[in-house]
């Protein structure tokens, strides 16, 4: 094994997905050790960005989920600090973070995904219910984890669904809701290098495939490769790459999308800095290629051999 000198696992944070990050980080520092890397945890939280430049790390493996460190704020300060990381840089870790940019994007690119509305005031929510017919969504236009999620259903439901969502963002994303299986799609790669993995369909007991149902329930069934026919994964694989690619992203991330009943695949979102807890969908994915979670881990850590590169050139 490539000798990775030092290496930092950042993980916990300050955003609402602190508590899945904590499981993220200590689950990818194991496998390092595991396979003998000299892997040390860092908790963003409590640990300073001083104390990040002081801490001789070679590179780093970025486990943070939501903001101050998937929204592309860490990855500008490392790249400051001269310290290799894993994932995208800052400029695509900013657009994925906000769904409505990375919506405006895709839609650029000729990409499916569904109607929305952007809301910042209670005087957004006037005439809604006309502009996006119901069902449709709301969630914070900058969280992740279904933090501040709901469906409405009926007119009574906006308010408090907008009260929620706000409690967590300035902007919060209205968007259509699609019924039918819920899909998603790990990435790993940069540019013509960057491939899908296989398909993961989630069936969440009611559909519901909320925070609990996430990550502490076993309740939920996942399916991977997803049952779908050659040609229809092929084109959500390749949907899922494309949309990757559009917002920049590099090195590892996954796309989730809905498929409706007529099989048109919807584009939701790009996570640049997915969960390794052991329920996360990156790992389930890579093992059904025959890549162990400890080895997945080892692959992404050495994807910051590209910023190494770069480093270097400085």
């Amino acid at each position: 094994m490539t000798d990775l000198g030092k290496v930092g696992v950042l993980y916990g944070g300050i955003s609402a997905e602190r508590e899945v990050s904590l499981m993220s980080g200590a689950g990818v520092h194991q496998a390092l050790c595991q396979l003998g890397v000299d892997a040390h945890l860092f908790d963003t939280q409590s640990q300073s960005l001083a104390e990040l430049a002081q801490a001789g790390f070679d590179r780093v493996f970025i486990a943070l989920h939501g903001r101050y460190g998937e929204d592309g704020t860490l990855q500008g300060a490392l790249e400051l600090l001269h310290i290799p990381y894993t994932g995208s840089g800052p400029m695509a870790s900013a657009v994925a973070m906000d769904k409505v940019m990375t919506k405006r994007i895709w839609l650029q690119h000729g990409l499916p995904t569904p109607d929305f509305a952007v809301l910042k005031t209670m005087q957004d929510l006037v005439g809604l219910a006309d502009r996006l017919p119901m069902p449709f969504i709301m969630k914070p236009a900058h969280e992740g984890s279904t933090v501040g999620f709901s469906r409405i259903d009926q007119i009574d439901q906006i308010e408090p669904a907008y009260a929620l969502a706000a409690k967590f963002d300035r902007a919060v994303l209205a968007e259509r809701f699609i019924q039918g299986r819920e899909l998603t799609v790990p990435v790993i790669g940069s540019g013509e290098q960057a491939r899908s993995l296989p398909i993961i369909e989630i069936a969440a007991p009611d559909g519901n495939y909320d925070f609990e149902n996430k990550y502490y329930t076993n309740d939920t069934q996942y399916f991977c490769p997803a049952p779908l026919d050659d040609a229809l994964s092929e084109t959500i694989r390749e949907y899922a790459r494309l949309a990757y690619l559009a917002v920049g992203c590099e090195g590892w991330g996954r796309v989730d999308f809905m498929l409706d009943a007529d099989n048109q695949p919807w584009l939701l979102e790009v996570n640049t800095s997915p969960g390794m807890t052991s329920h996360s969908l990156v790992p389930m994915a890579a093992k059904a290629e025959g890549t162990s979670y400890e080895q997945l881990c080892l692959q992404l850590i050495q994807t910051a051999d590209l910023k190494l590169q770069a480093v270097a050139r400085l």
